[in-house]
C-alpha cells in the first residue's frame, strides 16, 4: 500500500520565522516568473504553429494540410514532455529541485532563440520542418521537468495549510506566459504580412533572451526545497523498500495514485491546448480578424491569471476534489455556448466565450492541480511521481488536442457538436478520478 509521511503532526505547527516567509515569497516569485517565460516559450510556438509555420516551414503543400502538419510538430513537443519529466524527476529527487528548474531555463531559453533564427523550408528545403521539429522536441524536454519543479518549489516552501496556493503560483505561469505570447506576437502580427512573414515572427522568439536572463538571476537566488531538505537528512533511516530509482518507487509504491493523477489531467489540459491553438483559428475561420481573435484570447488569458490562484486557494479551504469536481460539471454545460460564442460575429460575444472556456471551466479543474498530483507522491519521489504524471497527463490530453479538434470538426462538417461531445466525455473521464481521489492536503 501507498505511504505518505505527514507534513504536519497532530500539534499545531510552529509559527514560521522571518527568514522562512523570506524563503517562501521568494520561492513564489521565483516558480511563477520561471514558469512564465517557460510558457511564454512553449505557447509562443503553438501560436505561430497556428497562424505562421504553415506558410514558412510547410509551404509545398495545400493550406489545410500545412495547419495540420504544423500542428503535428506542436505535438511532437508534448510527446517529448514526459521524457523530461522522467530525466528532470530524477535528479530533481537526487540532488534537488534548484538545480533542475535553473537547467531547464536556460535549455528553453537556448532553443527559443535558435527557433527565432531557423531558416524557412524556401531557404533551406526540408532540412528546415526537420530542424524545426528537432527543436521543439528539446523544447518539450525542458518544459517536461520545469511544471512540476516550479510547482514543488511553490508548495515546498508555503505553509501546510496554503500549499495549494503555492504551488498555483507557478501553474498561473502558463496563462502568464500565454498573455506574454500573445501580446509580443500579436503587437508583430500587425505588420504588413509580407514582413510579418519574412522577419517580424522572428522578434518576439529572440526576446526570450532577455527574458530568461532577468528569470535565471532570480532563481538563482531561490533556496532549496526545505522538504527535500529534510527528506534528504532522513534517507539514512528510509524503509530499505523506499530506496532506488525513483521512476520505480513511483511505479511499485504509488501505482492507483499516478493512474488517478494522469487521467485527471485530460480535460483541464485538452481545454487548455483547445483554447491556446484550435480556438484562435477556428475563430479566425468564422470571421474574425486575427488581431481582434488574439486579443480577446489575451483578455480571457489574463483574468485567468487570477482566477486559478482562487480556485486553488478555495480548494485549500474546501479540498481539492470539491473544486475540481465543480470545474468538471461546468465544463459539460459551458462547452457548448462557448463554442457558439467564439464564432458569433461580435467581438465581445467571442471574448465572453474564451472567458467561460478559461478563467472559469478551466481554472476550477487546473487551479488546484499543482498540489493536487503533487500531495499524492512522498517527498522523496515527489518530483518524479508528479512530473511523469502531469506530462503523461499533457501528451495525451493537450498535445493532440489540436489535431483531434480538427478531425472531428471535419468530420462533422464544420461543427462543433462531435468536438463538445468529445469535450464532456472527457470531463465525465476526469471528474471520477477527481470523485476518487483521496483528499491529502495535511500530507507531504
Amino acid at each position: 500500500m501507498s505511504q505518505l509521511t505527514p507534513a504536519v503532526s497532530a500539534e499545531a505547527p510552529p509559527p514560521r520565522t522571518a527568514q522562512q516567509r523570506r524563503d517562501s515569497r521568494r520561492a513564489l516569485v521565483s516558480s511563477y516568473l520561471g514558469s512564465t517565460v517557460e510558457f511564454y516559450d512553449f505557447l509562443l510556438y503553438g501560436t505561430a504553429a497556428a497562424l505562421v509555420f504553415p506558410q514558412l516551414f510547410f509551404s509545398g503543400v495545400p493550406q489545410a494540410a500545412g495547419i495540420v502538419l504544423s500542428y503535428v510538430t506542436l505535438a511532437a513537443g508534448y510527446v517529448a514532455r514526459p521524457l523530461g519529466g522522467i530525466i528532470f524527476g530524477h535528479f530533481g529527487d537526487k540532488l534537488g529541485r534548484k538545480q533542475m528548474l535553473f537547467i531547464t531555463m536556460l535549455i528553453m531559453g537556448g532553443v527559443s532563440v535558435l527557433m527565432g533564427l531557423l531558416p524557412t523550408s524556401a531557404q533551406i528545403g526540408v532540412a528546415a520542418p526537420i530542424l524545426l521539429v528537432s527543436l521543439r522536441v528539446l523544447q518539450g524536454i525542458a518544459v517536461g521537468g520545469e511544471w512540476a519543479g516550479a510547482a514543488l518549489m511553490g508548495m515546498e516552501h508555503s505553509k501546510p495549510t496554503g500549499r495549494g496556493f503555492g504551488a498555483s503560483i507557478a501553474v498561473s505561469g502558463g496563462p502568464s506566459g500565454a498573455v506574454l505570447a500573445t501580446v509580443v506576437l500579436g503587437a508583430f502580427s500587425t505588420m504588413p504580412e509580407a514582413e510579418f512573414l519574412a522577419w517580424g515572427w522572428r522578434i518576439p522568439f529572440l526576446l526570450s533572451a532577455i527574458l530568461v536572463g532577468v528569470a535565471l538571476f532570480i532563481r538563482y537566488r531561490v533556496t532549496e526545497s526545505p522538504d527535500f531538505l529534510a527528506a534528504k537528512a532522513a534517507n539514512a533511516t528510509a524503509d530499505p523498500s523506499h530506496k532506488g530509482a525513483p521512476i520505480m518507487q513511483v511505479l511499485r509504491r504509488y501505482p492507483k495514485e499516478l493512474g488517478i493523477s494522469i487521467v485527471a489531467g485530460f480535460a483541464p489540459l485538452f481545454l487548455q491546448s483547445l483554447l491556446a491553438t484550435f480556438a484562435l483559428t477556428y475563430a479566425v475561420q468564422t470571421g474574425h480578424s486575427r488581431s481582434d481573435a488574439l486579443l480577446m484570447l489575451t483578455i480571457a488569458n489574463f483574468l485567468h491569471i487570477f482566477t486559478i490562484p482562487a480556485a486553488a486557494a478555495l480548494s485549500d479551504r474546501i479540498g481539492r476534489r470539491k473544486v475540481m469536481l465543480a470545474g468538471a460539471a461546468a465544463g459539460i454545460i459551458g462547452i457548448w455556448p462557448m463554442f457558439a460564442l467564439i464564432s458569433d460575429g461580435n467581438i465581445w460575444l467571442m471574448l465572453i466565450g474564451f472567458i467561460i472556456g478559461n478563467p472559469l471551466v478551466q481554472a476550477l479543474m487546473y487551479g488546484p492541480m499543482g498540489a493536487f498530483i503533487s500531495e499524492m507522491f512522498a517527498t522523496e519521489v515527489r518530483y518524479t511521481g508528479t512530473s511523469l504524471a502531469y506530462q503523461v497527463s499533457t501528451t495525451l490530453g493537450a498535445g493532440f488536442a489540436p489535431l483531434i479538434a480538427s478531425g472531428l470538426l471535419l468530420a462533422a462538417g464544420g461543427t462543433t457538436t462531435a468536438l463538445a461531445w468529445f469535450f464532456c466525455g472527457l470531463c465525465i473521464i476526469s471528474g471520477a478520478a477527481f470523485f476518487l481521489a483521496p483528499d491529502r492536503r495535511s500530507r507531504v
